[in-house]
């Protein structure tokens, strides 16, 4: 299967109303309003292809982008091809969630999310601090620099509300990361939570809400979730 046959398959499945749906969240043209649900079953197909990963990703077609991060096959993924995933997205989901999916689970996950929390360009640092929140949800605590994780968040606990729209989004979701996923960090990042407070964050015309960090972490103890890794970033 080619990137050229998908994207004709796309072009049946694509729906006018989810298309709608897609562009209130932020999705520019071209975009077709394919369902995940549809493009799970090319995912179950296709498994994991690099090459055809890549391909996706060049059209430049949103939901053909967010297949890509489906089916990467991350470990093959080098610092080149994420820099230009970073370079060539365009949209909130694809930074915060396709890219960081892929960045996380590659073999450059920490040196890449350390580059781009320092990017000056908005979308870049979310993907960096959103890269950050899916590896610690799936990183054995052994494997994870905790100093350097909790300087990172005393870091957002101090600045976090003169960040850009995007970042402060994103540094939430680091917040909930740590607290949900990484044991001896859980009661510090409920407590930066608690102190951060409500997190104003613009997410244009539709009815996306910002997550209260400690509500979420509290959520997981209740449902005996907490610090039990991810098997995957991806859904």
């Amino acid at each position: 299967m080619t990137a050229d046959e998908i994207v004709e398959q796309f072009r049946k499945l694509g729906s006018e109303g989810y298309k709608k749906i897609l562009q209130n969240h932020g999705i520019k043209e071209p975009v077709f309003g394919v369902k995940v649900q549809d493009m799970k079953k090319i995912q179950a197909k296709v498994k994991k292809d690099y090459q055809l990963a890549l391909d996706l990703f060049d059209t430049g077609i949103y939901d053909a982008m967010y297949l890509a991060g489906l089916i990467a096959d991350d470990k093959r993924m080098t610092k080149k091809d994420l820099k230009h995933w970073v370079t060539k997205a365009y949209c909130r989901y694809l930074f915060e969630f396709t890219i960081p999916w892929v960045a996380a689970e590659s073999n450059h996950a920490r040196e890449m999310a350390l580059e781009w929390i320092e990017s000056k360009k908005e979308f870049v640092a979310s993907a960096g601090w959103s890269t950050l929140r899916s590896f610690v949800s799936i990183k054995p605590d052994s494997e994870l620099d905790l100093v350097e994780l909790e300087k990172l968040l005393e870091r957002v606990r101090k600045t976090i509300h003169q960040q850009p729209n995007a970042v402060r989004g994103a540094m939430n979701g680091f917040v909930i990361a740590l607290g949900s996923y990484v044991t001896s960090l859980s009661d510090k990042a409920l407590d930066a939570g608690k102190e951060i407070g409500e997190v104003s964050i613009d997410y244009g015309d539709n009815a996306c809400t910002v997550p209260f960090a400690p509500d979420y972490i509290e959520k997981a103890i209740q449902r005996g979730t907490l610090r039990k890794k991810r098997k995957s970033t991806k859904c």
